[in-house]
């Protein structure tokens, strides 16, 4: 069976998906765009009541998507958008 994966970004704190992506470096490629986003404009304002308080802490998980359910192979932070700061939590 051929192996197939597809990179997923999700708000680990919301449980949130935010998108599903053919390659690590397109996910990626999403996550400097929303770098450049305020951290209170969409996408990046949290989906809480507590949302000026709150923050995103984007990941981006690779799955194997030959199984069903799909087999997460790795999961990395990468990026955390606040109001106190964005910072990326693993080398650009």
């Amino acid at each position: 069976m051929q192996h197939q994966t597809t990179f997923i970004i999700e708000d680990e704190f919301h449980a949130e998906q935010q998108g599903e992506f053919k390659t690590f470096k397109d996910a990626f490629s999403e996550l400097q765009q929303r770098a450049n986003i305020p951290w209170n404009e969409i996408p990046n304002r949290c989906p809480c009541t507590n949302w000026e308080n709150c923050e995103r802490n984007y990941q981006i998980i690779e799955y194997d998507t030959t199984q069903t359910p799909w087999k997460e192979l790795k999961r990395k932070d990468v990026l955390t958008i606040s109001a106190k700061e964005t910072k990326w939590t693993t080398d650009k």
